[in-house]
């Protein structure tokens, strides 16, 4: 297999503009030419294994950052925006939306938060949802999705937050102590911790002095909605300038995303960075071994392996995703090639959708995308109980995995024949952009092929993707 040539102009220059060197200053200690280094920047070259030693040995930079998943995850939405029926004709080629992301990658942004706008409004007008003459009626961005492409492109890592949890946990031994820690500093601030027989998870009285949590809730929820109200109450400085870094369109967005922020928080203190790692690789990421050391949850410790992209420190590259009974995504994170669809479900061949028929059960998958690239996937439905009778019962199913160049770093590949090309299903992203002619789940046609029907014949489709 021909190995995949470097091109990482816009890292190379956001480095040199950060070390505040010119061209020719950067280019004598790269130990390169000045010519070369202007056609690395602008992608006319590759970057070469020279440069790269270079980058490690004379900046400390960690080479893995150069070839990072941002440049994949825009390709894929921008492939998926440009199959919107809005754009008629051809879809630009592949090469030339590399070239957009590689050379441009702020260009490429502001095209994608173009068409979402769009879409917002005319989703707004399609439902009749008496937007007409209303003052507040203008195109904003979703708070929402603006909150979950923040976490996104940060490759679902918020350094300063998780780094600040690690030092919260480290001055207390396993999930108990953790767990006492979290109550102790709350005391200190003037909130008492109660646990209540009640419906909501949690619930903060300023006047009385008390944080209620719901006696319903699992011990491993108790703590981590404990841990959140930690991080609001001692880390409100560093949620707040992380925040202002973000620069979020509205005051709902901010809300939103302070709330994740100290989600990620709990997370990271219930699962310091650095001991979580070490004991993800020892049991080969074994989820149930991991639950039950860190006092988590199976879908805290699968979204928390997504997480671990510090610079210099990272984990394997995890994506992960949780999705409803109707196969909306309602959780989705990747820092592998493969990129969820910002719009609609996920491909109904993934075994994500067959986790709700086997309750409490890990199925396996082997997986190609239409790209090559084989995959390595486990599901589990992870149904969440309100704790009483009458209360309704929440479904999802979540779904971890990675390339399966890394199988050896998994328990769940034992037994697993990875040698044998049947072995993997064919999976997409979202029909609109799926390549593949034959698929017999296709629900609707692919928007980049021409379609030919024959009145003669009918096979599994109406039609044939020419």
């Amino acid at each position: 297999m021909a190995t995949q040539k470097l091109y990482a102009g816009a890292k190379l220059r956001e480095l040199r503009t950060r070390l505040e060197h010119t061209q020719k200053d950067f280019a004598a200690r790269l130990g390169v030419s000045l010519p070369y280094l202007n056609q690395m920047e602008n992608n006319n070259r590759p970057v070469s294994t020279t440069v790269v030693l270079a980058l490690a040995s004379e900046f400390g930079l960690d080479v893995t950052e150069l070839s990072a998943g941002d440049g994949e995850r825009l390709v894929s939405d921008m492939r998926e925006a440009l199959a919107d029926p809005l754009f008629e004709g051809d879809m630009p080629p592949l090469a030339d939306l590399r070239l957009a992301a590689s050379n441009a990658p702020g260009l490429a942004r502001a095209f994608l938060a173009l068409h979402q706008n769009y879409r917002q409004v005319h989703e707004r007008l399609a439902s009749l949802d008496e937007a007409l003459g209303r003052e507040d009626s203008r195109a904003t961005p979703s708070p929402w999705e603006e909150v979950r492409d923040f976490f996104h492109y940060c490759d679902n890592y918020i350094d300063a937050v998780d780094r600040a949890a690690e030092h919260f946990a480290a001055r207390h031994a396993g999930p108990q102590g953790i767990r006492a820690a979290a109550i102790e500093a709350l005391s200190q601030r003037g909130l008492r911790v109660m646990f209540t027989d009640m419906d909501a998870m949690r619930m903060v009285d300023p006047a009385a002095g008390t944080l209620q949590i719901s006696s319903r809730l699992t011990e491993q929820t108790q703590t981590f909605q404990i841990l959140l109200q930690v991080a609001l109450r001692t880390q409100d400085k560093l949620l707040d300038a992380t925040l202002d870094l973000a620069r979020f369109h509205t005051p709902a967005a901010r809300d939103i995303a302070k709330i994740g922020l100290a989600n990620y928080f709990a997370g990271a203190a219930l699962m310091p960075y650095t001991a979580f790692q070490d004991h993800a690789r020892s049991c080969r990421h074994d989820l149930e071994i991991l639950a039950q050391h860190f006092g988590a949850s199976i879908e805290q410790v699968a979204h928390r392996l997504s997480t671990l992209q510090r610079p210099g420190a990272k984990g394997l590259p995890f994506f992960f995703v949780r999705v409803d009974q109707a196969g909306t995504i309602t959780k989705r994170h990747s820092a592998t090639r493969l990129q969820f669809a910002r719009f609609g479900g996920a491909c109904p061949l993934w075994n994500v959708h067959r986790a709700f028929e086997t309750p409490s059960q890990f199925l396996r998958q082997l997986a190609e995308t239409p790209d090559g690239v084989r995959y390595i996937s486990i599901a589990r439905d992870i149904s969440k109980s309100a704790g009483r009778f009458g209360a309704p019962l929440r479904r999802f199913a979540i779904a971890l995995g990675c390339e399966v160049r890394h199988a050896s770093e998994l328990v769940y590949a034992d037994g697993l024949d990875l040698s044998r090309d049947s072995a993997f299903e064919p999976i997409g992203i979202s029909c609109r952009i799926c390549e593949r002619k034959q698929c017999h789940q296709r629900a609707v046609p692919p928007l980049e092929r021409n379609l030919v029907v024959d009145p003669n014949r009918r096979d599994l489709l109406p039609y044939r993707v020419d």
